[in-house]
């Protein structure tokens, strides 16, 4: 089955507009897990400009299934990480004047200090995760450096469907599906996310079967505002167990 994990910095950033005390992420993360996902997902970046340490910490203490702390390969987050020890840490690219993270690690140009500070969160229990582009070559850099997973940049694949460029689109599903049959043979787990949403990610699921979780943040939070944090979080695990079950289906008809 499908695993889901929500974003919820966008909470954060509600909060930090007015630097009040509301809404709470914590809160937040209950009712997310209450609506079914598997995993919340939280970005504490250098600038602090939503997530804060105090979230980190007080998640560590409430959240049930699965923390995952998205930060920098720098060494002020990897001691944070190596404090509060959330399950799995990805590791990201970050610029302080992006908006949003704009594309996947270079591991091949960075392997030095990601290789250091994978070997330390493996070493205080942590699983890893990096989140590259969908590029055989740093797939293999990966798995040289020692990380359990993935999270492939799906940012291409959303922009494409924006322009209704279908020669594009099915150009960049392509290259999710190799680089995720890649990933498996090498034994990493896949995760996938950025800028999918409710309208984009079902030809995503389809199509590249072999991801096996997906990180969703904004157009959950987004959605939230129209119909409640727990059906928005519900309608997006149930599509992605009706299309992941629909593919099972087609898997196992296929082999009779």
């Amino acid at each position: 089955m499908l695993r889901l994990g929500v974003n919820i910095d966008h909470v954060a950033t509600l909060r930090q507009a007015r630097k009040t005390r509301y809404p709470n992420p914590m809160a937040a993360a209950a009712l997310i897990e209450k609506a079914g996902a598997n995993q919340i997902t939280v970005h504490l970046r250098e600038d602090r400009r939503h997530i804060q340490d105090s979230d980190v910490r007080e998640l560590r203490k409430t959240v049930s299934t699965l923390l995952n702390l998205e930060m920098a390969a720098t060494p002020e987050m990897v001691k944070i990480a190596c404090d509060i020890k959330p399950d799995v840490v990805t590791l990201v690219p970050e610029r302080r004047q992006e908006m949003t993270t704009e594309k996947g690690l270079d591991v091949l140009k960075n392997a030095d200090p990601l290789g250091s500070a994978i070997q330390k969160l493996k070493s205080a229990g942590m699983d890893v995760s990096l989140f590259i582009e969908a590029d055989l070559r740093q797939i293999e850099e990966t798995v040289r450096l020692g990380a359990d997973r993935i999270e492939l940049h799906t940012g291409r694949y959303c922009d494409w469907v924006d322009k209704r460029d279908k020669k594009e689109i099915q150009n960049e599903l392509q290259h999710l599906k190799t680089a995720s049959q890649f990933a498996l043979e090498k034994g990493l787990l896949v995760a996938a996310g950025h800028g999918l949403n409710y309208d984009n990610i079902e030809d995503c699921i389809r199509q590249v079967s072999e991801i096996e979780e997906y990180n969703i943040g904004h157009s959950i939070i987004s959605r939230a505002i129209f119909v409640g944090l727990e059906n928005a979080v519900t309608e997006m695990k149930e599509i992605l167990e009706t299309v992941g079950a629909n593919n099972k289906e087609n898997k196992e008809e296929a082999l009779l």
